[in-house]
């Protein structure tokens, strides 16, 4: 029995190749009976049977195992249940016959309120709470519904059948062949699966109402939602009958089931999941209001129902062969699903917006306690941490970056071939660089391992000297430490123009080149007057590549003043801030000239770049606030001028045929003046959300400025003037749209007055919010960041009970110790874990530590910058 404790994975000995799962909720007491007959195959002399369980009870006469070269059925002498590795061990009196058998056991469970294994969510109907029955398995919750081989590799045909309430809708991966009636009972049983991993299983019970739709070749679509709601699955539907005609043509294959149902679950702790043919989402990122859901939503409607059916081919019809390689799922969907919205919706530029994605990617990566995006796993508990931005965004990042070198089409044609090849079974990471060398005759294993077998990713450091251009490549920490790694660089340069475009890889740590004979001119003044004087140099175009460039202070005006004369495209503009502003962080620049630089974006238009231009001004107004506090004011003054062209040029009025970037860049604009405390934007929103409070749809307040009208309302609320944050409270009961509530808890702690800061976090907690919403209420002001602090300790028992088994409570740890900016605060947060941590938070607290300590250290550097005070006041009373 002890060889089977503490394992990474399960004995190989038998072999599952079908399951017969029948299952029984119970949806008012919140339980289930269950069974299960598993056709296993037995390869190895054994006396045992090992498979994974979890918070199930299996009776000691519930099992037996029946050969089909005997007719005796073996009863085992030992049933244990392993809790801490979540295995079932079986011990038999003898050793089982070789060859297949069935093995038949009956068990219990809770219908859990985790979001996680077979849980409960709640709703309304009729003004009756009532419970639904759903499934969340992914990554390791299969075995807390039925014993299983809940490993990916271990695929396996599935057959079900379930007893429900007749008067409820009871869904499954595939179609329902036949239903019983028993009185006030129904038996449903459903078509058998092809061969899938268990953690693709799913069920869900409960009463809805759907839309539905055909694809061209017959595929029934259907998006399922509450009672009432069936409109807002419209657009979701629309989306997901054009994406599977999409990828069947560039995926050159099929999708493999009859049917695809969408449904909107109330309760759910991610975004969506891909569960084959049943794919679940959280209200938000399915439903779509015409009226009352903003621009922001229907894009994030779009990506997430791409992502989710790019999995049915990568990841259900291929899928992983263990956790390590989770990134080719998640990496890959979320990369194709920018294909997939870009072919659908062009005017929405996604490929600039994708650099979010990178720029997320980089941000984890810069830290030392970042993960390769192969990473071990040695213990289940260790898989939800992975679930993280590296493997989905510097995951689709590198994808992106191979694409890009290898050319579109070459790409294609690989993957087509690779998920030929590997369909309806698993594949490595290694397996996908065979079918792209096949295809391409590059040796991309090589080119590759860099980036996915080491953590990290490069800074290039190019420099002119004597007409020769000068690379160096060193591993990139935002803490400025040196790292060790290197990687192969494909280096994309232009020069001047977009028509002079150069690329060569950068294999050394350091190599040359002559201006002059690569790229046919010179840079910054020459003696040759025959050939031409090159005004700027670009690396990284377009951000292709998944690595920042820092350049020599000559090279750096050049791409200012081509900022300035609007001579960049948007995806370099961004690329050439973003890099300055975490080299800024890592104390590689000066905050002098990273404000320098903002001040050239001053008349930006462009959603994406603004948008990140944003983001930016945040932080540096957080950490110049920490540093030089008698500064605040004209930083604040310089953003509010910063911001001031866009927000006069897009108004408060969407424009008649104005395009979705626009309404989308409006409410973020206006946002930031509120934060930032613009006095004119704050009266305008308070004039306007009270028109809102007295007509819900009165024109004055779109969806797309909402949010906007309600931060604006928070930054007059205080404990002695606290109206306009009881109303928002009272919208927030009133509206039944999970977008609209959301919106709100997202505003509720930008408030400046730490009494109402806590009121706010008390009620994050509170039965009003679902616990899937409470992280979006945590993003407090600066002023908040000690209350929300003393409240994480304070609460922390109860927190780490509600969430702790799940991802969620990493993001509790990051959004209040993260924003910290002294070496105490940082060893206080270390000593209050010391004896609280969990291995599902360890890697999230390291992170969060670091960042605290990266903060500090930013500090002390930026209260050594001499002449800051007078470029801030220069900058903030510029007038143009």
């Amino acid at each position: 029995m002890e060889q089977f404790r503490g394992q990474p994975r399960l004995p190989k000995f038998a072999v599952p190749k079908r399951y017969d799962i029948r299952l029984k909720p119970d949806l008012v007491a919140c339980n289930f009976a269950g069974s299960v007959q598993i056709d296993l195959d037995i390869i190895d002399a054994t006396n045992f049977i090992v498979l994974n369980a979890a918070d199930l009870s299996v009776a000691h006469g519930a099992v037996s195992f029946k050969s089909q070269t005997s007719t005796k059925v073996l009863e085992p002498t030992k049933v244990e249940m392993v809790e801490e590795d979540e295995i079932l061990v079986l011990e038999f009196s003898q050793v089982l016959p070789l060859g297949m058998g069935v093995l038949a056991i009956a068990f219990e469970g809770t219908l859990n309120d985790k979001m996680k294994g077979f849980y409960r969510s709640t709703y309304e109907h009729n003004g009756e709470k009532r419970n639904m029955a759903v499934t969340q398995f992914e990554p390791v919750d299969a075995r807390r519904c039925f014993p299983c081989w809940d490993e990916p590799a271990c695929k396996a045909t599935f057959k079900i059948t379930l007893d429900v309430p007749s008067d409820l809708i009871a869904l499954s991966n595939m179609p329902v062949i036949e239903e019983k009636l028993n009185g006030n009972l129904k038996t449903v049983f459903y078509q058998e699966s092809p061969v899938m991993s268990t953690y693709l299983v799913a069920v869900v019970i409960g009463l809805f109402d759907y839309v539905e739709d055909h694809t061209p070749d017959g595929i029934k679509v259907r998006v399922y939602c509450q009672v009432g709601k069936a409109n807002q699955g419209k657009f979701a539907l629309d989306v997901a009958v054009k994406t599977l005609g999409l990828y069947k043509e560039y995926f050159a294959c099929p999708y493999s089931l009859p049917k695809l149902d969408m449904i909107a679950i109330p309760d759910f702790a991610a975004g969506a999941m891909e569960n084959y043919g049943l794919v679940t989402y959280r209200e938000t990122a399915l439903l779509y209001d015409e009226k009352h859901s903003a621009a922001a939503n229907k894009q994030r409607v779009t990506t997430v129902v791409a992502h989710e059916l790019a999995h049915q081919w990568f990841g259900n019809l291929v899928t992983m062969e263990w956790w390590t390689h989770l990134w080719l799922n998640e990496g890959f969907a979320t990369w194709v699903s920018y294909l997939a919205s870009d072919s659908l919706f062009p005017e929405w530029k996604v490929w600039t917006q994708f650099l979010d994605e990178s720029t997320d990617g980089l941000r984890l990566d810069g830290l030392a306690e970042s993960h390769p995006i192969e990473v071990e796993i040695n213990h289940a508990g260790e898989i939800d941490e992975i679930f993280d931005a590296i493997s989905y965004r510097k995951g689709a990042s590198v994808i992106r970056m191979l694409q890009s070198y290898l050319g579109a089409e070459c790409f294609q044609r690989s993957l087509a071939s690779y998920i030929k090849k590997h369909a309806c079974s698993n594949a490595r990471t290694e397996d996908l660089w065979v079918a792209l060398e096949e295809g391409s005759g590059e040796p991309v294993n090589k080119l590759m391992n860099s980036w996915t077998k080491q953590q990290g990713y490069p800074v290039v450091s190019v420099k002119i000297n004597n007409q020769k251009l000068e690379f160096e490549q060193s591993q990139f920490l935002s803490s400025g430490a040196q790292g060790d790694g290197q990687w192969i660089v494909p280096i994309t340069l232009c020069c001047g123009s977009y028509d002079t475009r150069r690329n060569f890889l950068l294999q050394e740590k350091a190599e040359s080149l002559d201006t002059k004979e690569f790229l046919g001119c010179c840079v910054g003044g020459g003696n040759d007057k025959s050939i031409a004087l090159c005004s700027w140099i670009k690396l990284n175009v377009d951000q292709t590549g998944f690595y920042r460039v820092k350049y020599d202070e000559k090279l750096a005006a050049g791409l200012r003043s081509a900022i300035e004369k609007n001579s960049l495209s948007a995806t370099d503009r961004f690329g050439i801030l973003d890099d300055s502003f975490a080299l800024c962080m890592a104390r590689q620049l000066s905050l002098t000239s990273l404000l320098t630089l903002m001040g050239a974006y001053r008349e930006e238009l462009d959603y994406t770049m603004l948008s990140n231009l944003i983001t930016i001004s945040h932080k540096v107004a957080r950490i110049a606030a920490d540093a030089t506090p008698e500064l605040q004011d004209d930083i604040k003054e310089f953003f509010i001028s910063l911001f001031q062209y866009s927000a006069e040029k897009l108004g408060w009025e969407p424009r008649p045929g104005e395009g979705h970037l626009d309404a989308m860049l409006r409410g973020e604009v206006l946002t930031a003046l509120a934060v930032f405390g613009h006095d004119l934007m704050i009266n305008e929103a308070s004039r306007r959300f009270n028109a809102f409070l007295d007509d819900r749809d009165t024109p004055l307040l779109p969806p797309d400025i909402r949010k906007a009208a309600y931060v604006a309302v928070m930054q007059n609320v205080t404990s002695s003037n606290r109206s306009g944050y009881e109303s928002l409270l009272r919208v927030y009961r009133e509206t039944d749209l999970s977008q609209e509530k959301t919106r709100i808890l997202g505003s509720l702690p930008s408030c400046r007055d730490p009494d109402i800061i806590l009121e706010v976090l008390n009620f994050v907690l509170s039965s009003e919010v679902r616990s899937q919403d409470a992280v979006f209420g945590l993003a407090v002001s600066r002023e908040g960041r000690e209350t929300s602090w003393s409240w994480l300790k304070k609460n922390w028992d109860y927190i780490s009970k509600t969430w702790g088994s799940g991802f969620l409570l990493g993001r509790f740890v990051s959004a209040i110790v993260s924003p910290f900016a002294s070496f105490e605060k940082a060893a206080e947060v270390e000593e209050f874990f010391e004896t609280r941590a969990k291995p599902s938070i360890t890697r999230t607290l390291k992170q969060s530590i670091e960042r605290v300590q990266i903060n500090a250290k930013w500090v002390q550097s930026i209260q050594n910058e001499k002449h800051l005070a007078d470029a801030v006041k220069e900058l903030a009373y510029r007038k143009y």
